[in-house]
C-alpha cells in the first residue's frame, strides 16, 4: 500500500515532522509512504497511489489516481478537498475534526472571556503604557459575567460540540444551531435547523461559528443577520473567513449594531495590513491559531495510524466526510 503526504506549508508547525512517516514505516511493514515537498510532485506520486494525506487536489491529478482510494485531510474543513470528481467517486474522504475539536473549542472559550472581560482593551492600554480603566468604563459594552449568558454555537461538529460542552460548564445557555437539527447534544438547551439561525440569533449574547463552507453557510453573516442580534452581543469566528460578509460586520458595530466580535479566520490570510479590521478596537484578531498545539502532530499521528488500521481489517474509518454535504 502507498500513502502520499503532500502537506507543504511555510509554516515549520504544519510541516509533517521528519519522524512521522518513518514511524508510520515501523509501525506497518509493507506501508511506502512518499512525502512531497510541492503540490508540483503530486502530478506524477498520486498515479499509484492508495491513500493521500493532503489540504486540496486538484481535477487533473485526481484523475491520474488511478488506484487512489482514501483521501484524508488534516484539517476539519475539506472544502478544496471535496471537488465534483471527487465527491462522484468512490474514493472515501476522511477529516482531522477529531484533532482539532478540543483545541479550537478551548480557543473559543478564552475569546468569550477575552471579550467579556474586556481584556483586548486592556491590552491595547498596556500597549500604550496607559492606566485605561476610566477609559474602559466608558465603553460599551461593558465587561460582564459569561454565567447565565446565552450562546449560540453554530454548526454543532467536533468543534461545536466541545464548545458547548465547555460553556455549560461555565453555567452558559446553549443554544446550538446545525443543518440536521434533529441530533441532540446533551450540552444543548435547545437546538435550532439552519432554516432558524435567525431565531437563535435573537437570543444570543455571543454567536460562535463553527460550520463547514457551503452553499447553505457561505456569508450567512450578512448585514441582515447582523440587524437580527444585540447590541450587546458579540460574533466569534473560527470556521472560515467566508461565513462572514466582513463588510457588513464592520457596518455593523461602527452603527453599534452588535457589540464587537474575536475573529481567527478571513477571507485573505495572512490579514492585509491595510484592513479596516486591525483598527477596530472592538474586533479582537487571532492569526488563524486557534488549531496550534504543541501536541498537534502526535494526535495526528494517533488518528491516521487507528484509521490505517481500521482501513486494512476493512472497518469504518473515523472522522468520515458526507462527500456530498461538505462535511
Amino acid at each position: 500500500m502507498k500513502l502520499v503526504l503532500c502537506i507543504p506549508h511555510k509554516r515549520k508547525l504544519w510541516q509533517v515532522p521528519g519522524w512521522f512517516a518513518p514511524k508510520l514505516c515501523d509501525e506497518f511493514p509493507g506501508l511506502e509512504v512518499v512525502e512531497l515537498s510541492s503540490y508540483d510532485e503530486l502530478d506524477e506520486a498520486i498515479k499509484d497511489a492508495d491513500v493521500l494525506m493532503a489540504w486540496s487536489i486538484r481535477k487533473e491529478q485526481f484523475v491520474k489516481a488511478k488506484r487512489l482510494k482514501w483521501i484524508h485531510c488534516p484539517a476539519a474543513a475539506v472544502h478544496n478537498l471535496v471537488i465534483p470528481e471527487v465527491v462522484a467517486s468512490d474514493v472515501v474522504v476522511t477529516n482531522s475534526r477529531e484533532v482539532h475539536g478540543a483545541t479550537v473549542a478551548e480557543h473559543v472559550i478564552a475569546l468569550i472571556l477575552s471579550l467579556a472581560k474586556r481584556l483586548h482593551r486592556a491590552r491595547d492600554f498596556q500597549g500604550e503604557s496607559q492606566w485605561g480603566l476610566d477609559a474602559m468604563l466608558a465603553e460599551t459594552p461593558l465587561g460582564r459575567v459569561v454565567k447565565g449568558e446565552t450562546v449560540a454555537v453554530i454548526g454543532m461538529g467536533e468543534i461545536g460540540s466541545n464548545t458547548a460542552r465547555l460553556a455549560k460548564c461555565m453555567g452558559m445557555r446553549v443554544l446550538g444551531v446545525r443543518a440536521r437539527p434533529a441530533l441532540w447534544d446533551a450540552s444543548v438547551e435547545r437546538m435550532y435547523g439552519l432554516d432558524k439561525l435567525d431565531d437563535a440569533l435573537r437570543e444570543a449574547d455571543f454567536v460562535v461559528i463553527a460550520a463547514p463552507v457551503t452553499s447553505q453557510t457561505n456569508r450567512m453573516m450578512n448585514a441582515a443577520r447582523f440587524s437580527l442580534m444585540k447590541p450587546r452581543a458579540y460574533l466569534i469566528n473560527v470556521a472560515r473567513g467566508a461565513l462572514v460578509d466582513t463588510d457588513a460586520l464592520l457596518a455593523a458595530i461602527r452603527e453599534k449594531k452588535i457589540g464587537g466580535a474575536a475573529l481567527d479566520v478571513f477571507d485573505e490570510e495572512p490579514l492585509p495590513p491595510d484592513s479596516p479590521i486591525w483598527k477596530t478596537r472592538e474586533i479582537l484578531v487571532t492569526p488563524h491559531s486557534a488549531g496550534v498545539n504543541e501536541n498537534l502532530w502526535n494526535l495526528h499521528f494517533e488518528l491516521l495510524s487507528e484509521n490505517l488500521r481500521r482501513y486494512k481489517d476493512g472497518k469504518p474509518l473515523r472522522g468520515m466526510v458526507e462527500k456530498e454535504k461538505g462535511y
